[in-house]
């Protein structure tokens, strides 16, 4: 709570990747005093920056950007550390009369934040979870996935096949508690501890595509298989939940020999794909978005001034 009793104040503008995130995150935040904290799981690590897709050093210049770089591609980084670093974030930006922004693509560190999830304490078992990441070594990541899909198809349908390690802590919570994560997560109250204004842009699912294609073409020709391979001379292992991210796994696969450079650019656009659609599955079943639909690009630019009259009036007050 603010000084004043009131819940800090959250605009979250969300969305599937390549639809355009960045350029209105800028706009809204230069024009209502905002402070971007990234949403995306990716952003965190050092020296990940062309897959990433993280804003460029001249946009970062725009506006306050927060929870980028703030970690090595070793270093663990959860949900929960997720959720403690930008609270702390959040109320900092607001105490100095600032509007926290949360934007990104991560569905269950945006849904985490805002709704105040509390994360299953149900221990660990390392043996288990070093048998099922070898089981996912042997038989590949889709393999991980369907077993997670029979014991827990919500948590399966949630969570990408390359998020190794996100997929194996479901099947171990499974395990530990003979109840699937999702269950645990569905017996939460969903009740936020800020006043949060929800953005959500999609488009036409073709032209998404198209967009996602283009936007991986423009990441190859930025360095994207460089920078790849400086991690990789780094010593990071593609083992890490880091290098098993969209771009550094298909990549790194290219660069040792698992795959040609053909191969791994037509599984790095389907994965993506993929991905993409999966984001708009878990969003959509969020409540409380407002969804833009920002296909034709002059008509998404007529409602602007509405999206604008929207943050003032609910936002305004408490900043003033």
């Amino acid at each position: 709570m603010t000084s004043d009793g009131r819940k800090p104040p959250l605009l979250v503008l969300l969305g599937p990747t390549a639809v355009g995130k960045t350029k209105l995150s800028l706009e809204l935040a230069m024009r209502h005093k905002g402070e971007i904290i990234s949403g995306d799981s990716m952003q965190v690590y050092r020296g990940m920056d062309i897959g990433t897709a993280k804003a460029s050093e001249a946009e970062r210049a725009l506006v306050p950007h927060h929870l980028i770089d703030i970690c090595d591609p070793d270093e663990p980084f959860s949900a929960a550390d997720f959720q403690r670093a930008a609270s702390e974030r959040i109320a900092d930006i607001a105490g100095r009369g600032k509007l926290p922004m949360l934007v990104g693509g991560t569905g269950l560190y945006i849904e985490s934040l805002c709704y105040g999830f509390r994360f299953v304490d149900a221990g660990s078992d390392e043996a288990l979870r070093q048998a099922l990441n070898d089981y996912a070594e042997q038989n590949g990541d889709e393999a991980l996935h369907d077993m997670l899909r029979q014991v827990d198809p919500a948590a399966a349908e949630r969570l990408h096949p390359n998020d190794r390690r996100r997929v194996i802590r479901a099947i171990e919570i499974e395990r530990l508690t003979g109840k699937p994560m999702s269950e645990h997560q569905a017996g939460q109250k969903k009740q936020s501890p800020y006043e949060c204004y929800f953005i959500g842009l999609t488009m036409d699912r073709a032209l998404l595509y198209q967009r996602i294609e283009q936007r991986i073409d423009a990441m190859l020709e930025e360095g994207l298989v460089e920078e790849v391979r400086r991690l990789l001379r780094a010593g990071y292992s593609t083992t890490l939940t880091s290098m098993q991210g969209l771009g550094y796994k298909e990549i790194a696969a290219y660069l040792q020999g698992g795959m040609s450079y053909d191969e791994a650019v037509s599984l790095l656009k389907m994965s993506t794909r993929r991905f993409a659609k999966r984001q708009l599955s878990w969003f959509r079943h969020m409540p409380d978005i407002d969804w833009y639909d920002v296909t034709d690009p002059e008509k998404f630019i007529q409602q602007v001034p509405n999206i604008h009259g929207i943050i003032a009036g609910k936002f305004g007050g408490q900043r003033e």
